[in-house]
């Protein structure tokens, strides 16, 4: 009877898995991933070097952790891809706990590595960071919650989700770190408003980030210092932003050739947090442009993807991972041009780094199994249907 009133997609009996998966992923989406990640290698063969030699490490120590990372990433981002959305949704619930649980012992077990903010754990031979896991597993545990919220007698899940984003978020602040909190609340907004949320409700929430904003910069000297840098009209040269700032007009529309940058040599985080500007020096405007351009394909590829989906929960979760995916690169290459402050954020995929380059392939992972195409009548159908 289904069938008869939305249609369905004929579907093809005792089809292998890995010829059902090609069939039905986004291809494009997960090509511009896989170009992101050799973009990051490239990057780091020109970044990294100075690093590893100021840390008695061989010259490409740290490209060859980024090719064993970002491995690993991919191929968690393709298992990841395969799985139903139910079975993502339930180990998103078991991940969510775990990364929770994680985040809450940071004060007691955590370190900073003496960059000020106690944000991870030091295993010895690498570090974790929990607040990484945990973005994408509460977005698939929010919009679970809003999605039941929906249903006739369904729970209370818009304020569960509610009350879940702020516990996160006091976490987050506690350590401190302001960047990711920033992502976890644009993400759930995001959701929250496609989930139907009214525009005052919006603009209320909007106020309260102004407020906290406020507070945390009269009582928070890490979060003020940051502001402050970034609110003064002059840039000192001698910091990151300003090393940053010259690398990228120094690159000008192609750059000053492979090898030739010398931004890589004076800002410590110039393999993570401002990989974007070796590229916009060496590389110049061009490769900028492109690496912005894959980001909006995979954002727009999703979106589109989304729309067409009848499943509440699925067009919920999906659009909450492409919000903060999106936003995440977004954060960082406004950081290097000094758009945004200063958030100790990674460019998704590029830049150097465990935890992030693997949360990053199991976000997208997630998004991949969510925007691949199903039996299922278009909702456009649904909708001329009631008229």
């Amino acid at each position: 009877m289904t069938e008869m009133v939305y249609g369905a997609v004929p579907l093809r009996d005792a089809e292998p898995v890995i010829p059902k998966w090609w069939r039905t992923i986004d291809k494009w989406s997960f090509s511009c991933v896989l170009i992101l990640f050799a973009i990051g290698v490239l990057l780091g063969l020109a970044a990294s070097p100075p690093l590893a030699e100021k840390n008695g490490f061989h010259a490409f120590h740290y490209v060859q952790r980024q090719a064993v990372f970002g491995g690993l990433a991919l191929v968690v981002m393709v298992l990841t891809s395969m799985m139903r959305p139910e079975l993502v949704r339930r180990l998103a619930v078991l991940g969510f706990v775990a990364a929770f649980a994680a985040l809450m012992l940071l004060p007691v077990f955590g370190t900073d590595f003496g960059k000020g903010a106690v944000r991870w754990y030091s295993l010895g031979f690498a570090s974790v960071q929990p607040s990484e896991f945990l973005k994408p597993a509460f977005v698939v545990v929010a919009a679970w919650m809003m999605a039941a919220s929906q249903q006739i007698n369904g729970p209370p899940g818009l304020s569960w989700s509610f009350l879940l984003a702020m516990v996160i978020l006091g976490f987050l602040a506690m350590q401190p770190d302001f960047g990711q909190a920033a992502l976890v609340l644009f993400g759930w907004g995001v959701m929250y408003f496609v989930a139907g949320a009214p525009i005052t409700l919006l603009l209320v929430m909007a106020g309260g980030v102004v407020l906290f904003g406020s507070l945390a910069y009269s009582n928070s000297e890490h979060f003020a210092r940051r502001i402050d840098g970034f609110l003064s009209p002059d840039v000192d040269p001698t910091t990151q932003l300003g090393f940053a700032t010259n690398a990228i007009r120094e690159g000008g529309f192609f750059g000053v050739g492979v090898g030739e940058g010398q931004v890589k040599w004076s800002l410590p985080d110039a393999h993570t947090d401002f990989i974007i500007a070796v590229a916009a020096e060496e590389y110049g405007l061009v490769l900028v442009l492109c690496i912005i351009a894959l980001y909006a394909g995979i954002a727009v590829r999703s979106f589109l993807r989304l729309m067409r989906e009848r499943d509440p929960f699925i067009r919920l979760a999906g659009t909450g991972l492409v919000a903060m995916f999106g936003a995440q690169a977004m954060i960082n290459m406004g950081v290097a041009v000094r758009l945004l402050p200063a958030k100790g954020m990674t460019l998704p995929f590029v830049s150097y780094g465990g935890s992030s380059v693997v949360a990053g392939g199991i976000a997208v992972g997630m998004l991949l199994a969510f925007t691949r195409t199903r039996p299922q009548g278009q909702i456009g159908d649904i909708l001329r249907g009631r008229r």
